[in-house]
């Protein structure tokens, strides 16, 4: 047997049993209410778990392969990018979650789009959000699950296959039992492992390669454009690094799976610890790991997919077994992620959908133990799809999970942010703000639009914004009882 599987499976192993153990947690503090239990833990998370969740849940297969990839072929510039994702815990925490927490106590909102529908009260804006969260965190999740099979093929030999079954059974499973709790506590466990290994990676690289001076110099000598902020030939421009200031910066404002996390703390306290060790520890962990994608290149040049550069530097420098426990750190990453998507689906599906529409919001008409075995069956369909999708793979997952990030951008960032701070916006803006969003992120992705290297999402957020306003113009003034919900304490 490979002595790299060995830890592998350990670890798997391990997040069962500790969802396990949260479920069980989960089912002796939710007081009966399993909606609120199973999709938000019954808004009990403290600050390290609230930290560590927020920042798993971001961090993804693009921060621990796809990031490190593409840095491994543009250098120095592209870390400098990777880098504006560090105030995403401060950020989220700082603008929404306190006024999140309070309204969503007063609401009883689990879900982004319960907030919303409470803001907006409009049957169009939660379709269309629950639409919104089905597509792009399908092709999110699918990103996920190749970078999980391809980090497991590359550390073990074993077929792609293999390694794609494995993990999605094991994250399906526990993320399908154990519910919100389970993805908060496996998540923090998640977020040490990615920690401790982005450090000990990037030591390693720095140590084959001779020292940090030597690697850079190796560089320099290989293209001077890997040490320098434009990349190699200008290949990252001004315009781009603007752009990512919206779409990795301000736009995470406007990502379900982070926003999501603001109705769950307990109390002021667990949220203002948050934001600083959150803070603190993404701009460690994004550091190391796109440092270590740059400097990997000096010491294994010439690798043709980016996508295998942490997978390999893992095996060329630390014997098998320590190989198979370190690379526990990217595949932690991916399965943060995936666990958050698979139950915000399962709840735009049951919680967002069913129970609002098919019960009239009344999930006292159901028992507990039927919606339970509602979701779990939700959770796992959702898992079995994705992974069947996940065959023949594309390289560079990173360009995957930034069209995702920009698609769920483009129809929550306005709805969210100016239904939370202006009095006045109403159901007709939200709604003609995510359609217009929406279609022209669609129309210039897809059609690879020339913006002189601007990304899609900065006209995007301009055109979604202009339409939210003329939209607004035309709608009906917000409800008293919708502005004294929200505004009068």
């Amino acid at each position: 047997m490979n002595m790299a599987l060995v830890p592998l499976v350990g670890y798997l192993v391990l997040t069962l049993l500790l969802a396990m153990w949260a479920q069980r947690q989960g089912a002796k503090k939710s007081g009966g209410s399993f909606v609120e239990e199973y999709f938000i833990g019954s808004r009990s998370m403290g600050g390290f778990v609230l930290a560590m969740t927020i920042i798993a849940s971001y961090t993804s297969a693009s921060s621990f392969i796809g990031g490190p990839g593409v840095a491994y072929k543009l250098g120095l510039g592209w870390v400098l990018l990777a880098m504006i994702q560090v105030p995403t815990t401060f950020l989220t925490l700082g603008v929404l979650g306190k006024r999140f927490a309070m309204v969503g106590r007063r609401i009883h909102a689990v879900t982004i789009t319960d907030f919303l529908y409470a803001r907006y009260r409009s049957d169009v804006v939660v379709i269309l959000c629950s639409v919104a969260v089905l597509i792009f965190f399908a092709a999110s999740m699918i990103a996920q699950f190749i970078g999980g099979a391809r980090v497991f093929q590359a550390v073990t030999g074993y077929p792609y296959e293999v390694g794609l079954a494995l993990f999605g059974v094991t994250v399906v499973v526990y993320t399908a039992v154990g519910g919100f709790r389970a993805v908060a506590v496996t998540d923090a466990l998640q977020g040490v492992v990615m920690l401790l290994a982005s450090v000990l990676i990037l030591f390693a690289v720095v140590r084959a390669g001779g020292g940090m001076e030597q690697c850079i110099q190796t560089l320099k000598g290989m293209d001077p454009g890997l040490i320098s902020p434009s990349g190699p030939d200008g290949s990252i421009p001004v315009p781009m690094l603007f752009s990512f200031w919206i779409l990795v910066g301000l736009g995470i404002l406007g990502l379900p799976q982070t926003t999501q996390r603001c109705f769950g703390y307990r109390d002021s306290r667990s949220m203002h610890d948050a934001m600083i060790m959150g803070t603190l520890i993404i701009g460690f962990l994004l550091l190391f790991m796109h440092l270590a994608g740059v400097l990997g290149r000096a010491v294994m040049p010439g690798l043709t997919s980016g996508d295998l550069i942490i997978p390999s530097l893992i095996l060329e420098l630390l014997p098998p077994f320590w190989a198979g426990v370190f690379v526990a750190g990217p595949l932690a990453a991916i399965m943060s992620t995936v666990d958050t998507m698979l139950l915000l689906v399962s709840a735009s599906i049951i919680k967002d959908l069913y129970i609002r529409y098919r019960l009239k919001n009344d999930a006292s008409r159901l028992s507990s133990g039927k919606i339970g075995r509602m979701s779990f069956c939700c959770t796992l369909a959702v898992g079995v799809l994705v992974f069947l999708a996940s065959f023949d793979p594309p390289d560079l997952l990173v360009w995957i999970n930034l069209f995702a990030f920009g698609g769920l951008e483009s129809v929550f960032l306005w709805p969210v942010v100016l239904g939370m701070y202006w009095k006045h916006a109403n159901a007709t803006g939200a709604v003609c703000s995510m359609v217009a969003g929406v279609v022209c992120f669609m129309v210039l992705s897809i059609f690879n639009v020339p913006l002189g290297g601007v990304h899609a999402i900065v006209p995007t957020c301009v055109f979604s914004l202009l339409a939210f306003w003329l939209g607004n113009r035309q709608g009906n003034a917000v409800h008293d009882e919708v502005t004294k919900l929200f505004w009068e304490d």
